[in-house]
């Protein structure tokens, strides 16, 4: 069941303007003369929205729950989207597929029908990968740097970088904290939508890192695109519990085994009791899953030690999955891979009893370590680590040729760009590299 809207929606939308209108249908028990009870049946059927509707790229989000009713839905093509939301889009060169969606919300013996109208865009051409994408921030110490910056490389070269729009920020938030860190981006599975989400926080002039992990951000920032040059309007979406006091580093992977999104980030959670967030705790990593980075089910705990874990980022090497995440214990004598990254592995993505690979990564080329991001190379069997060296010089890379020996190498010869700070780097499609650097100079 979706938790969390990203806002509240209008009582009427465009998109619901674009739909076919909803017809009342009293059930045979129905009290007949409960104007309450049709208002609030109306209230219910109204908040219901298949986003996304007129270009839909993946499963889609279908409730079972509206403002207290229950809601069935009925699809008229069910080999295309089944009536839980599951999509199969049509072949390449194929044309969309359209398909009605009905929508029947019960509440005190009433029903309510509401029909949508969908077209499921056919699948992408496929395409190699021949250069990346690398989104950052830059940190807190410029008014412009808490905000999303972007770099591409040349070509296949992993470890050279231009900077894009002559090194300005290419998204800034107006929502929330107005300062956004570690932007993530995320390609969909089909590779035709990309989601970029990130931390709600401003710390420039600021600087009180206390009180950001106590009455800080609940929320996330999401833009989505599906060609990285013109991206949507900003969203502030709550994912966090009221006992959280922050919501850092949020990242996500696609589970194929639910068909959704795992996304998960850093909050510190105070007791119930505590809703002022006075006591001593410590940072956990929670998930929560989406289709659509609009609702998101209940947050739960991924990752807890019994000491503070931040920033965790994921990547698949066959059938395993290989977690990076830094240990955020103070530096001390008796933990001394404390502010450095933590390797673990697991065939179970939403697992909470990840199996132990290496520690201390970047230990010994660099003074601490945060932010890890790690991509797999285009051209051959290697896989890249960027740490970044929070307080010196940023982004620093590393390299492995074997996942599982948690053996990490500093690269040579490397040419990021100025003050790169906690982000991320996408693989990409030559038509896609040369359209960012086309669109943003």
């Amino acid at each position: 069941m979706p938790v969390f809207p990203a806002r509240p929606r209008p009582l009427l939308t465009t998109l619901a303007l674009t739909l076919a209108l909803a017809v009342a249908v009293p059930a045979a028990e129905a009290a007949p003369g409960d104007p309450a009870t049709a208002r609030a049946l109306a209230t219910a059927a109204d908040t219901l929205t298949v986003w996304d509707a007129e270009d839909l790229r993946g499963n889609v989000s279908l409730p079972a729950e509206a403002a207290g009713a229950t809601v069935s839905w009925h699809s008229n093509r069910r080999n295309v989207i089944t009536e839980t939301g599951e999509v199969t889009r049509p072949p390449h060169g194929a044309a969309p597929a359209p398909v009605t969606l009905t929508a029947t919300v019960r509440l005190g013996g009433r029903q309510l029908k509401r029909r949508f109208d969908v077209n499921v865009r056919p699948l992408p051409a496929a395409a190699p990968y021949e250069g990346y994408l690398f989104g950052y921030f830059t940190g807190e110490g410029s008014a412009t740097g808490e905000q999303v910056y972007l770099a591409a490389s040349r070509g296949n070269d992993a470890l050279r970088w231009d900077e894009l729009n002559r090194g300005r920020p290419v998204l800034t938030s107006t929502l929330g904290d107005k300062g956004v860190r570690d932007p993530f981006i995320i390609r969909s599975p089909a590779g035709d939508k990309f989601y970029l989400i990130a931390t709600d926080l401003r710390m420039h002039g600021n600087g009180n890192w206390d009180a950001a992990q106590r009455h800080g951000s609940k929320h996330i920032e999401v833009w989505e695109s599906t060609d990285l040059v013109r991206w949507s309007a900003q969203r502030h979406v709550r994912v966090s519990p009221d006992t959280a006091g922050n919501t850092w580093a949020p990242e996500a992977y696609y589970d194929t085994a639910i068909g959704a999104y795992v996304v998960f980030w850093a909050s510190k959670l105070y007791a119930a009791s505590d809703p002022q967030h006075t006591g001593n705790t410590h940072n956990r990593m929670l998930y929560a899953t989406t289709r659509d980075f609009r609702t998101f089910s209940q947050p739960q705990v991924w990752v807890d030690p019994g000491y503070s874990v931040i920033d965790s980022t994921v990547i698949k090497d066959g059938g395993t999955y290989y977690r990076f995440t830094k240990d955020e214990r103070n530096n001390s004598s008796s933990t001394p891979c404390s502010k450095f990254i933590l390797a673990e592995k697991s065939t179970n993505l939403r697992s909470t009893r990840y199996g132990f690979v290496a520690d201390c990564i970047g230990k010994g080329a660099m003074s601490q370590g945060e932010g890890p991001t790690v991509f797999k190379s285009n051209t051959e069997r290697r896989w890249y680590l960027f740490i970044d060296e929070f307080g010196g010089r940023g982004y620093l890379p590393f390299e492995t040729t074997d996942l599982a020996s948690g053996r990490w190498t500093p690269s040579t010869g490397h040419a990021l760009p100025r003050s790169p700070r906690h982000g991320t780097v996408l693989p990409i499609t030559k038509a896609e590299l040369d359209r960012v650097r086309a669109a943003f100079p």
